[in-house]
């Protein structure tokens, strides 16, 4: 009897295993796909070309960093694979930050470009020839953005496609706008020139809005992040000072539920401030 009790957990064990095993291979081999695509395709859209080779290794040196260091400080399982799972993340976020910096920069640089475009159009240039000139004049990215443009519809894409292109890349109130001014002045015609102006001066009138309202609730968002902050500065200079009366907050589990509360609280703060101090234009 005991013979069949041990035989059976032996193959239950196995068995559990190996769906771990798999389970984890397949995790393993999605993350790669979607770490490939990443760079492969998120960062040539910001025009930053990478080694996907050299940058999955990267990666891995990263997580594996991290996670050497936590299990050196903490000598706690759960926080070193929770650590990697939060270095994975990173990349994903470094990208989606860049591509905010990228898309906030090229509605910056848009209203100039338009009321340099409207002049164009006004002294009598066509609206292909405009575009060629004042674009190479342009600074990046938004130089680089309605290159890609140009340079696709004269491979023969047409040109409502390219217009959709450069929206699809560029998802923001001012290119939305001159998309649609761009689309509609090609298909039916009208004043291009009078259009772009007033979309020019309507997207300067919400920037010069946008930097009062940033100005005003800067205050409120540092003081938000201090706070933040505090508990973590204020946990590593106890446990400098005391050690041995911080370590049950490192090594239990009732520490560790402590800690987990507190990030729990901590998010939830952080994200009610930002709901509050973002305010829609």
């Amino acid at each position: 009897m005991i013979f069949l009790i041990m035989v059976c957990v032996v193959v239950s064990a196995t068995v559990a295993s190996w769906h771990l095993l798999s389970a984890g291979g397949l995790a393993w081999r999605r993350y790669r796909h979607a770490f490939g695509q990443l760079v492969t395709s998120r960062l040539s859209e910001s025009f930053l070309f990478l080694d996907a080779r050299l940058a999955w290794l990267a990666n891995l040196g990263l997580c594996c960093a991290l996670a050497a260091v936590v299990f050196i400080l903490s000598e706690n399982i759960l926080a070193t694979v929770a650590m990697v799972i939060a270095a994975a993340s990173i990349p994903h976020r470094i990208v989606a930050c860049l591509r905010r910096q990228r898309i906030r920069r090229f509605e910056t640089q848009l209203p100039d470009f338009m009321q340099m475009l409207a002049g164009a159009l006004r002294a009598g240039a066509g609206l292909q020839s405009a575009l060629r000139q004042l674009v190479p004049q342009s600074p990046d990215p938004l130089a680089q953005e309605l290159g890609l443009m140009l340079r696709q519809q004269r491979m023969g894409m047409p040109w409502d496609t390219a217009l959709a292109g450069l929206k699809e890349r560029m998802p923001g109130e001012g290119s939305t706008l001159m998309v649609s001014s761009l689309s509609i002045a090609s298909r039916s015609g009208g004043e291009l020139a009078q259009t772009l102006e007033g979309v020019s001066a309507t997207l300067h009138a919400r920037l010069h809005m946008a930097g009062r309202i940033d100005a005003l609730t800067s205050q409120g968002r540092l003081q938000a992040w201090l706070m933040s902050c505090m508990p973590a500065a204020l946990g590593a200079v106890l446990h400098v000072l005391d050690p041995q009366a911080m370590r049950p907050l490192w090594t239990t589990r009732e520490g560790w539920a402590v800690l987990v509360l507190l990030a729990v609280l901590q998010a939830a703060g952080i994200l009610l401030v930002r709901r509050i101090a973002r305010i829609e234009i």
